[in-house]
């Protein structure tokens, strides 16, 4: 039987070496050689990323109160939704008038005889059930309308919901801001 045995020629380039003439790192010295901030971690870079950040949120407000469609939420896109907010900001709306009603109430209370915080619950229910009845009026008004306009087949659902809470908030408070003047109604 004949054995081979290897040649033992240092020269080749297939035989290993005997070590790599370093100690082997240890496993923290491994990680922390890996170890780099996600983020450049400047001064700079952040005053940077934080005015970038600043600009993208008012650039977003801007168009969100000018009612471009980029910048809204959800529930206010599309040509639908953007017709019920010119219809309900072109009107005056008795519910616009629940919040201040509410704290002139408020202030009414404080004073100490009874009877006026009395009288004036009384009539903020009243008012409140009158504001009600109007955003139950103006929400049946709109649907109508919605599918005289755009058809009764493709009204998207809510549309009278929309109009009556919209109707509800302050025009100075609404977001998208009124694009239409009062008395101008859509077509």
């Amino acid at each position: 039987m004949s054995t081979s045995t290897p040649s033992t020629n240092d020269d080749s380039p297939e035989t290993p070496s005997t070590g790599k003439g370093r100690p082997t790192p240890s496993r923290a010295e491994q990680e922390a050689a890996r170890r780099r901030p996600l983020v450049a971690d400047t001064k700079e870079a952040r005053a940077a990323a934080k005015a970038q950040l600043r600009e993208q949120r008012e650039r977003a407000q801007a168009g969100m109160a000018a009612g471009e469609d980029k910048y809204l939420p959800q529930r206010d896109k599309g040509p639908q939704r953007r017709w019920v907010r010119d219809y309900v900001d072109a009107g005056w709306h008795i519910s616009e008038w629940v919040m201040a009603l509410m704290v002139v109430v408020i202030l009414v209370s404080l004073i100490p005889d009874p009877t006026f915080s009395t009288y004036a619950f009384v009539g903020l229910w009243c008012f409140i059930f009158v504001a009600v009845a109007g955003m139950i009026i103006l929400g049946n008004r709109v649907k109508r309308k919605a599918r005289a306009r755009f058809g009764a087949d493709q009204v998207e659902k809510g549309l009278g919901w929309y109009a009556a809470m919209r109707s509800l908030q302050m025009r100075f408070m609404r977001l998208p801001k009124p694009q239409v003047k009062r008395g101008e109604y859509p077509a």
